[in-house]
This record gives C-alpha cells, structure tokens and sequence, in this order.
C-alpha cells in the first residue's frame, strides 16, 4: 500500500463524514448532558460507527452481488445520493438540514451523523478502488479524527467560530458534490464501456 492510495481512500470518506461541520449539531444535541455523558455518548457514537463500517466492508459487496446489483450501479446510484445531500447541504444549510429526529445514543450519533449513507457509499467506492488495507485504515483514522473532535467540539467551536464551522461545512459540501459527480461519470463510463 503506498501513501498515495490511502490517502486517495481519506480524504473522500473524511469529506464525507464532514465531522468539523457535524459537531455543531452534536452540541445542539447534548447541551442537556453533563460533561460526562457526553465523553460516553462520543465513546457509544464512535463505537458504532466504527462496528457498521466493518460490517458494511466485510459484506457490502456480497450483499450487492446478491442483489444482482454491479459497482457501477453502486457508484451511479450513490453518486445520485451524494449529489443530492450536497446540494441539499449546500443549497438548504442550517442545522436543521442534518439533524436527525429521535433520542440521543447509538441513533442518531453513531448512525447517521458520523456514519451515513455519504459515508457507507464511500467506503464502498474506495474498497473497490484502492482495496482492503487502505480502506479500514481511512476509516479507523477518520474515526479517530471524529473521537477527538467531538470530545473536544465546545472548545473546537470556540476557536473557529459558528460561522466558521458553517463554512468550513459548506466547502465540504461543496467537495462531496464534486466527489459525487466523479463517481456518476466514472459508473456511467465503465456502463458504456461494459456495453462495447
């Protein structure tokens, strides 16, 4: 594995997780919690997050394969998904576009604020693209980088500001609609390939 390769598996799944423009929401969410809770709940979110990704790299090719569904429908079908939560994070900002309804826990922290479908999409287009190795390596320091920054967000905040975490959110946006159009023109061009 060269350096090239993981960081060519980082830096989408880091763009895609968008943790600097997460933690926000995960403050708005556990304002109510004790300092100590909250270390849990960062602790539980992680875990999870960590746990559906190794399940999603160990079966997700066999569970499409199944399906009878190609990498390239993948990459188109969750190209279309990417583009749209971009666009829908760029276009419609705000908290509110990204905060999930329910209780606080494994749901929505782990799944899908850290780990969601830009992520789980990702992960799945650079397993295919750059293999096993750099891949739970991205993802196990992704997942680092979203331990530390969440169990230090309020000071995080503090330093970059709101608005500064907004922004930084809508370059990120910005990233994975780029990302997404990548991967739609490279399944639409292996299709066509595949057709000759």
């Amino acid at each position: 594995m060269s350096f090239d390769d993981f960081l060519l598996s980082f830096i989408p799944l880091f763009v895609a997780i968008d943790i600097i423009g997460t933690a926000p929401i995960y403050l708005a969410l556990t304002e109510q919690f004790e300092k100590k809770e909250k270390r849990k709940l960062v602790v539980q979110a992680v875990i999870t997050a960590f746990v559906l990704a190794v399940i999603f790299i160990a079966t997700g090719k066999v569970i499409l394969d199944f399906m009878g569904i190609t990498l390239n429908d993948f990459r188109i079908g969750g190209g279309l998904v990417l583009l749209i939560l971009s666009i829908n994070d760029l276009v419609f900002a705000g908290e509110e576009s990204r905060k999930p309804q329910g209780t606080i826990g494994i749901v929505p922290l782990g799944i899908p604020l850290i780990m969601g479908p830009a992520a789980l999409t990702t992960i799945l287009v650079i397993l295919n693209n750059n293999g096993i190795l750099p891949t739970v390596l991205s993802v196990f320091t992704n997942l680092f980088i979203v331990f530390i920054v969440l169990f230090y967000a309020e000071k995080l905040v503090d330093l970059i500001g709101e608005s500064g975490s907004k922004a930084f959110a809508k370059v990120a946006s910005l990233f994975l609609a780029a990302i997404a159009v990548m991967m739609i023109r490279v399944g639409i061009m292996e299709v066509i390939k595949e057709m000759r």
